[in-house]
């Protein structure tokens, strides 16, 4: 009988490796997801969805993913376009511009929500002038898509901004050069390109969204019914010793973030795949143009 011999990695210590992975996994992972499913299961079914579907908790799904999706839609036209402007263009400042990008997620989110409700506040810089036109930032829903906004700039920003800067200009110096006008160049060259890139960047910004607390809690002013986000309900109930009820509404958000997951790593696969495809594009092109 012939004996069939294991195929050595390449790479050393694998098994190890592998080993210490599918450990810490679990450690920090599984085992606490598991945690929230297992005490959630002592409610009975009927009880878990009184207190999923209760109006105080609708009331916060409703302003949670309402703000997230609000927020990431305007991430997606202005991360874009940031994007654009630090890759495009030279100006004085730019490394500066750039690193400030990253600001929220070097800044702590406390720290966040506190100069967010500095700013807005009706005597602040931006919440005087606004509350002199009739509008109430914080305290407010507006209040809170402005934070969640905030903190999810950076996500599309860094998704599109290797994707422009890989991206040859000869492809959009050919499409002026045969009569199509700047807005057919980026509708019809740019986009395409990007776009993978960009829809990655506003699925990251929503899920962030989503679970964000610190920045939220203070600028929201937390009234039940009203500005009131799921994250802050599920630490109301915990601070209320209702440990049943709170990791009912989280297995909820639990839930929804696992589904949220697939769009956004396809999304990541998609994206990653076009480039793949454009690098293999320009690697055949390049001798010909070489040879012309």
């Amino acid at each position: 009988m012939a004996l069939t011999l294991k195929k050595r990695s390449i790479l050393p210590g694998f098994g190890l490796a592998l080993g210490y992975t599918i450990f810490y996994l679990c450690l920090i992972v599984l085992i606490p997801l598991a945690a929230t499913f297992l005490k959630a299961s002592s409610l009975s079914w009927s009880q878990f969805w009184q207190i999923a579907s209760s109006p105080r908790a609708l009331a916060s799904y409703r302003l949670t993913f309402g703000a997230s999706l609000i927020g990431a839609l305007i991430n997606l036209f202005f991360g874009v376009l940031v994007a654009w402007v630090l890759v495009r263009y030279s100006f004085l400042g730019k490394r500066l511009f750039d690193s400030l990008v990253d600001l929220p997620f070097a800044l702590p989110t406390a720290v966040a929500g506190i100069a967010l409700t500095t700013i807005y506040a009706p005597n602040g810089w931006l919440g005087k002038p606004l509350a002199s036109l009739g509008i109430k930032a914080a305290y407010t829903p507006l209040g809170v898509t402005i934070a969640l906004t905030f903190i999810g700039l950076p996500f599309v920003v860094r998704s599109v901004q290797p994707v422009l800067e890989d991206m040859d200009k000869e492809l959009e110096e050919a499409a002026a050069s045969l009569g199509a006008t700047r807005l057919q160049t980026f509708a019809q060259v740019v986009l395409p390109t990007i776009f993978p890139a960009a829809l990655a960047g506003f699925a990251m910004a929503f899920a962030r969204a989503v679970g964000e607390y610190g920045s939220v809690v203070f600028i929201s002013g937390n009234m039940p019914m009203r500005t009131e986000i799921t994250p802050l309900l599920i630490i109301t109930k915990l601070d209320q010793y209702d440990y049943a009820g709170a990791t009912a509404i989280a297995v909820v958000m639990l839930v929804f973030s696992l589904v949220l997951l697939l769009p956004i790593n396809l999304l990541q696969k998609w994206s990653s795949s076009r480039e793949e495809k454009n690098t293999e594009f320009k690697a055949e092109i390049a001798p010909a143009g070489v040879a012309a």
